[in-house]
């Protein structure tokens, strides 16, 4: 998983052109509105390890095309295009290594392959990240960016909610660390299950974080929903989160978090 080159990068929010070596060394956060870009798997995980040095693992499952489906394209085509553009397998992309010391899994989820989605695949390898986790007993550490459940895998993509709900109440009777962080989008399926399980549950600043649309919740609730519904801030605020970090102060506050959940000074 090559890290993209880049002389420049453009801000989605505020337009600023930012030089990519300078948005590298800030963390990828626009220095004139503090936008997070997303980031890539290869570029998440370089700045969570330690020296930035991790070994991939579960990578040798991939997704298929079991309902022929077609919508702008056939399914098979867009896994083809989608792991051509982004070097990946899969969204998710699972991996070993210490952080601060402390030997860790993270299971990453890229937004570059079909939206982060979570079909099949992607919920086995999130469910042997868990499960590695219980068997190496060492800390779980899952972020989201995810647009929710594949609509081209139907049902098998919506019991990956359960299936990956199961794997991390595992660690929990194992005693085992699980911090989830929300990076946006974090979204339907994924919000709804292991994205808000975490021991600790971390929003990125501003991240869209949500179920349904907001037109859903409209017609539900029979009110208009509030502005920032969805924002991590407001989530945080209202008690879904337990805090909202600025990706500069990421690391060491998950560093922090793991020393307080394993009980190390």
């Amino acid at each position: 998983m090559p890290v993209r080159e880049k002389i420049w990068t453009r801000c989605e929010n505020c337009k600023t052109f930012v030089y990519y070596a300078d948005a590298a060394e800030s963390g990828f956060v626009c220095p004139t509105c503090n936008l997070h870009f997303r980031l890539s798997a290869a570029e998440r995980l370089a700045m969570l390890f330690d020296d930035g040095k991790f070994d991939v693992v579960d990578n040798n499952l991939f997704p298929l095309d079991f309902l022929a489906f077609f919508d702008t394209q056939a399914y098979s085509e867009r896994l083809e295009d989608q792991s051509r553009q982004s070097s990946l397998s899969e969204a998710a992309v699972n991996a070993v290594g210490m952080m601060g010391g402390i030997p860790v899994i993270v299971s990453v989820l890229d937004f570059g392959f079909v939206g982060g989605s979570m079909g099949s695949v992607v919920g086995e390898r999130v469910v042997r990240a868990a499960e590695r986790a219980v068997t190496e007993r060492i800390p779980l550490i899952i972020v989201s960016c995810s647009g929710g459940a594949r609509l081209q895998e139907g049902t098998m993509s919506l019991m990956q909610m359960a299936k990956t709900s199961a794997a991390i109440s595992r660690l929990d009777l194992a005693g085992i660390p699980y911090i989830s962080v929300l990076a946006d989008p974090t979204a339907g399926g994924v919000a709804a299950s292991f994205g808000m399980q975490g021991d600790l549950n971390i929003g990125e600043p501003n991240a869209v974080i949500f179920y349904s649309r907001d037109i859903v919740v409209d017609q539900t609730a029979k009110e208009k929903i509030p502005k920032g519904f969805r924002h991590a801030e407001f989530i945080r605020d209202h008690g879904f989160l337990d805090d909202v970090v600025p990706r500069k102060d990421l690391r060491p506050y998950l560093i922090r978090g793991l020393r307080l959940l394993l009980n190390r000074p």
